[in-house]
């Protein structure tokens, strides 16, 4: 019997299943998580899965690439911190001590609590509520609020609705249900991340990383995002995170189509590019590697969901 194609042999895809002349699917072997995830299910085209798994393994590796590029990778857990679980804000007495009411721009505990994807279009975005100490829990209340910072993920990340898979708050903020916050040791950091995380790289993690369970949306638990893959943020010298925050600033008011049309929206191409050549320092046919990923993870029934996509939106290279 032949070897089947590998995860680990490149982004090849794997081996055609045919009945005649007629292609049905391809079969890739693919090892079991130390998690127990599966990890390549619901794939239609393997090719993704392999620059994913590749990714994790500090390579960049993208269809049409002959061979992989080191890039450092690192799980969220080792590079920073996140937050609380939202339970522990605002669960039941005695867990959590706060009450979490309607925002206010004076609010002296704001938070990012849930997704509004009409909202959330721009890196930046606003906090939606406020926490208010509960009486008696003021030291339990300075324990988490000392947790806040500025960068945000999501969770529940509707691929097929919801624009970013990390957000940035002006003023440090606690992140809820929806948008976790998570803590750097270097305030630079958050601005590659963010960079990185809306990127077509950062948001292939995100899927690869995530439950899929749900058409169209990735889901990680708090607990999970510790092992999210992201860019080794402690790599960049400090050329590359000055760069960073300046790229970042280019950013602060362009808005992103829905993640599902990566492929065909110019500001995440241009994202794409700033992150890839500018900031990694990648070669321009790198970027278009890219750009051909970015392609073909929208084709992905686990991003879409089934959503059509509107007429006239068409790739962007």
């Amino acid at each position: 019997m032949p070897e089947i194609r590998k995860l680990e042999d490149g982004p090849y895809g794997g081996d055609i299943i045919a009945l005649g002349d007629e292609i049905i699917g391809e079969t890739i072997d693919a090892p079991q998580l130390a998690s127990g995830k599966l990890s390549a299910v619901r794939l239609y085209d393997a090719a993704v899965a392999q620059t994913a798994h590749a990714l994790t393994q500090s390579s960049l590796w993208l269809p049409a690439q002959p061979m992989p590029l080191e890039l450092k990778t690192a799980a969220l857990g080792v590079v920073g911190s996140r937050g609380y679980v939202h339970r522990d804000i605002t669960g039941a007495a005695p867990r959590g001590p706060f009450d979490k009411i309607p925002p206010s721009p004076a609010a002296a505990y704001p938070a990012l609590w849930n997704h509004n994807f009409r909202m959330e279009t721009r890196i930046i975005c606003e906090p939606d509520s406020q926490l208010q100490v509960r009486r008696g829990m003021e030291d339990k209340a300075a324990t988490i609020w000392a947790t806040a910072s500025r960068a945000h993920l999501s969770l529940d990340f509707s691929y097929n609705s919801n624009s970013l898979c990390v957000a940035i708050t002006e003023r440090p903020s606690i992140g809820g249900r929806a948008w976790p916050n998570v803590q750097f040791p270097d305030a630079r950091f958050d601005y590659a991340f963010a960079l990185w995380g809306n990127s077509a790289l950062g948001i292939l993690m995100h899927w690869w990383h995530a439950s899929l369970q749900d058409a169209g949306r990735g889901a990680v638990s708090i607990s999970a995002a510790e092992s999210l893959p992201i860019l080794d943020l402690r790599a960049l010298t400090d050329v590359q995170l000055a760069a960073a925050h300046a790229i970042f600033d280019e950013f602060r008011a362009l808005e992103f189509m829905p993640a599902y049309l990566a492929d065909a929206d110019p500001n995440r191409a241009l994202l794409d590019r700033r992150v890839i050549c500018d900031l990694l320092g990648f070669h321009e046919s790198i970027y278009r590697g890219a750009r051909l990923l970015a392609q073909k993870w929208c084709a992905e029934p686990s991003v879409t969901g089934g959503k059509s996509r509107p007429k006239g939106v068409e790739f962007v290279a």
